[in-house]
C-alpha cells in the first residue's frame, strides 16, 4: 500500500481508498500562495532548494528555543532578580552566532516568568513543538471563486512551536526569526489560524497522546520575533479563520486544472532557488538585461 498522504497527488486518486490523499502543511499552502510555480517545483517535483543562512538560523534558533523548555529548572528562578533571571536562562542557550537573539529571548522570558508568578499562571507551556496530523474536508463550494468538481479529504499535519494554557484556554504561540513588518500582520494571522484549524480537526486521540485536552478552547494566538524585539498576542480572529479555509479550495482547483503557473516579480524572485528553470524568471530577466 502507498503512503496515505502525498503532494504527488492527482484526481484521478481521490476515490481509492488505497492510494494516498493530499497532504497540506502551512508551509506548502504558503509556497503556493507565494507563487504556484515555486509550490510545483518545491513540493510536486521535488527539486531540491539551496540552503539559505535565514533557513539555518530559524533550524538552529527553532531548536535551541525547543531544548531550553525542555531543560530548564523552574525551582532554581525562584528568588532571582530580573537580571539574574536573564542570565540564568541564557546559560540553556548555546554559544553560537545568534546569541544576539538569545539575549533577547532570555530577557523576554525573564519578563514573561516574573508575570506569570504574580499572576499564579504556570509558566511552561503545555505544549513544546507539538506535532499534529488531522483529515480536513474541503467542500466543493467552500470558494465560490474557486468551485471545485468535489469535495475533497485531505491531510493537515504540522508543528506548533508552542502551546500555553491560562484560565482553562489554550493559546498557541509561533517564533519567527525573521526581522518583523507590519506587513506581515495578515500572513501571521493565516499561520495561526492553520494551527488552530489542525488542532480542531485533529482527533481526540492524537490531542490526549500530547498531553492536551480536546475539550479546551484555543481562544488566543501570539508571535514572537525576538530579532526585533517584538511580541504580538490577540483573540484568534473569525475572519482569518475563513480567509484560510478558502484557500484550500484555491489549491485543489489547480491541481483539478494541472495549472501551477509563475508569478514574476524581481524583488520576490531573486530570492527563489528555482529562477534559472522558471520559463516567466528567465523570459522577464532576459527583458531586463536588454
Amino acid at each position: 500500500m502507498n503512503e496515505e498522504y502525498t503532494y504527488q497527488w492527482n484526481i484521478e486518486n481521490a476515490d481509492d481508498p488505497d492510494l494516498p490523499i493530499l497532504k497540506i502543511t502551512k508551509s506548502s499552502l504558503g509556497a503556493f500562495d507565494w507563487c504556484k510555480k515555486q509550490y510545483e517545483f518545491q513540493y510536486i517535483e521535488r527539486r531540491p532548494q539551496d540552503t539559505s543562512e535565514a533557513m539555518l538560523k530559524g533550524t538552529i534558533v527553532h531548536n535551541s528555543y525547543e531544548d531550553f523548555y525542555r531543560q530548564v529548572d523552574i525551582e532554581k528562578a525562584e528568588n532571582l532578580s530580573n537580571e539574574e533571571l536573564t542570565d540564568y536562562f541564557m546559560a540553556y542557550f548555546p554559544v553560537d552566532d545568534y546569541g544576539y537573539l538569545y539575549d533577547t529571548i532570555a530577557s523576554f522570558e525573564a519578563d514573561r516568568y516574573e508575570k506569570a508568578v504574580s499572576s499564579g499562571i504556570s509558566f511552561l507551556p503545555i505544549g513544546n513543538e507539538i506535532r499534529l496530523n488531522a483529515r480536513y474536508t474541503v467542500g466543493q463550494n467552500d470558494n465560490p471563486k474557486y468551485p471545485l468538481t468535489r469535495d475533497y479529504n485531505v491531510h493537515l499535519q504540522g508543528i506548533i512551536d508552542r502551546i500555553f494554557e491560562e484560565n482553562g484556554k489554550y493559546i498557541i504561540m509561533e517564533l519567527k526569526t525573521g526581522v518583523w513588518k507590519d506587513s506581515r500582520m495578515s500572513k501571521m494571522r493565516s499561520e495561526m489560524a492553520y494551527y488552530k484549524l489542525l488542532m480542531e480537526e485533529a482527533s481526540p486521540e492524537e490531542i490526549r497522546e500530547q498531553g492536551l485536552d480536546p475539550d479546551i478552547p484555543i481562544t488566543h494566538w501570539c508571535w514572537f520575533y525576538p530579532d526585533s524585539n517584538f511580541f504580538y498576542i490577540e483573540q484568534c480572529k473569525r475572519g482569518s479563520q475563513t480567509a484560510l479555509q478558502k484557500k484550500f479550495p484555491k489549491l485543489l482547483e489547480a491541481y483539478e486544472n494541472e495549472n501551477f503557473p509563475a508569478s514574476y516579480y524581481y524583488k520576490k524572485c531573486i530570492h527563489c532557488s528555482y529562477m534559472g528553470i522558471c520559463d516567466a524568471a528567465i523570459e522577464n530577466q532576459l527583458f531586463e538585461d536588454w
